[in-house]
């Protein structure tokens, strides 16, 4: 297979930008060779299209939390790697899918594997990615591969249950957080309680970071929603109003329409019916009826929660990094 781009993996490494986990660079490297090991093992000519996937981990947000928690609960471990991994391999598998369903053509700013091997190649490779989480999975002790079990099944549940609410602007915000809290935090949650796990086996400790990474996830999912909407696409690394433009309720849209009046209502739902050519129009309003700042505040109290959840934890660099963290996620537009 002859690769349509330069595939050589990239040697920066993203997860600098955010501050604290600089704590542990040196393992999220080690977390990303554990991938490309994984990943390009008996390749072949299959190897651009890997080498290619291997070069856009981001800023692995979930192996930083495993490791992070890890490393404020006792000391990160060569398990701790290989869990770390294996979560960004699930991650790095649903954006394949995702960018498929959702006909996304640069993600971290550059372009999706389907706009440059097509649909079919990127759906094999995230099933292919995902089988190699089995494979991993099955060599660790029963509970963690249970955490990560439950972790994957709330993930693709909170997924389809968005897909299915599209266009339904009935949706409560209620609804809406139970929504994102299977799509985005309960995968926080999980890397979390993983990292615990493997540091110790104190269950208010493990609860706690639990804990931590569900309220850090809902409020770095209300906020990527946010930026869906204002969000600078070069600093974002991916096309700006995606979901915004699927007609996907988010919690500023939900109190737009709650905020509105019967005659403004009807006319905001009018607007959302072809919101690519009314974003304009739609972002104007969103911010007049204070929707934005609602969204902002709402991912505050859940940063505030978030760093409250981490009291029972042993203080030192590694929970202050876990809060800065936290604090990072609902303090995204800078």
């Amino acid at each position: 297979m002859q690769s349509p781009v330069n595939t050589r993996v990239a040697q920066d490494a993203p997860w600098t930008a955010i501050r604290p986990f600089c704590l542990i660079d040196s393992q999220l490297r080690q977390v990303r060779e554990c991938i490309r090991e994984s990943l390009l093992v008996q390749a072949g000519e299959l190897a651009p299209l890997y080498e290619y996937l291997c070069s856009r981990n981001g800023k692995m947000i979930r192996p930083g939390l495993v490791l992070l928690t890890g490393a404020c609960l006792g000391r990160i471990t060569q398990e701790h790697i290989r869990v770390a991994a294996t979560v960004q391999m699930i991650h790095d598998a649903t954006l394949l899918h995702d960018d498929v369903v959702d006909e996304g053509c640069t993600r971290r700013g550059v372009p999706t594997i389907n706009s440059l091997w097509g649909n079919e190649s990127a759906v094999l490779l995230g099933d292919f990615v995902l089988s190699r989480v089995f494979k991993m999975t099955a060599e660790f002790p029963s509970p963690v591969a249970k955490v990560l079990a439950q972790t994957a099944v709330h993930v693709c549940q909170g997924e389809l249950r968005q897909v299915l609410q599209r266009r339904n602007w009935q949706l409560r915000e209620s609804e809406y957080i139970d929504i994102i809290t299977d799509k985005s935090a309960s995968f926080f949650s999980g890397c979390c309680r993983l990292g615990a796990m493997l540091a110790q086996d104190r269950e208010d400790q493990i609860e706690a970071a639990s804990r931590y990474g569900l309220h850090s996830g809902v409020a770095f999912q209300i906020m990527d929603d946010v930026l869906d909407i204002a969000g600078d696409e070069r600093r974002m690394g991916k096309e700006s109003q995606s979901d915004f433009d699927r007609s996907k309720p988010t919690l500023a849209v939900i109190h737009l329409l709650e905020a509105a009046g019967a005659r403004d209502r009807e006319r905001i739902t009018s607007l959302l019916k072809t919101p690519a050519r009314s974003k304009g129009e739609l972002a104007a309003m969103l911010a007049q009826n204070g929707s934005m700042e609602y969204a902002r505040r709402r991912a505050e109290q859940y940063m505030a929660m978030a760093v409250q959840a981490l009291e029972p934890l042993p203080k030192g660099e590694a929970r202050d990094a876990m809060a800065e963290t936290a604090r990072l996620m609902a303090d995204r537009m800078t």
